[in-house]
């Protein structure tokens, strides 16, 4: 028997906390609550982890989002100094909140770099979240014009990762 009032004390501290999810196993009962909506452009779908190492360097100093050669030159500063992508781009956002992976491993090179072209489907990068790696997967095919992050920056739900030039 599922108690309820357990399960709403746990979506309550969920909504309060920073965690965007929880999955509990209790007996036969598996409860898992997220406040992010479901993930439909991750290959594998949200659990489809393909390990649990860290991949492609958690030795990233701070501030690595900054770093020149990980951004592309296209966009223009506004008022505040922050980069503004031409209008001409598609953005694509983090389905998830955890830590952006350029590369499948510290010893790999990245899925992707400024100036390629991309095809709708191919793997721009690995979020991992909990312990699980998620690939994710160009929607659009294009040329990618900005990488917004740099290697091991934590990522929340809805910020831009790349901006592509579509075909």
């Amino acid at each position: 028997m599922i108690d309820l009032d357990w399960i709403q004390r746990l979506i309550d501290m969920v909504d309060e906390s920073d965690v965007d999810s929880i999955e509990i196993s209790r007996f036969a009962t598996r409860v898992r609550i997220s406040k992010s909506p479901p993930v439909h452009v991750v290959s594998g779908g949200a659990a489809g982890g393909v390990g649990s190492a860290s991949p492609a360097g958690a030795d990233v100093p701070a501030g690595g989002r900054t770093d020149p050669a990980i951004h592309g030159s296209e966009g223009r500063a506004d008022e505040s100094g922050t980069t503004r992508a031409e209008s001409d781009t598609v953005d694509v956002e983090s389905p998830m909140v955890g830590t952006f992976y350029r590369a499948p491993a510290p010893d790999a090179p990245p899925y992707v770099e400024v100036g390629d072209h991309v095809q709708k489907g191919q793997t721009l990068c690995i979020l991992e979240a909990m312990k699980l790696m998620n690939e994710l997967e160009s929607e659009v095919a294009g040329t990618v014009r900005e990488i917004c992050l740099g290697n091991g920056d934590p990522v929340e739900y809805g910020q831009v990762l790349f901006r592509i030039e579509p075909d």
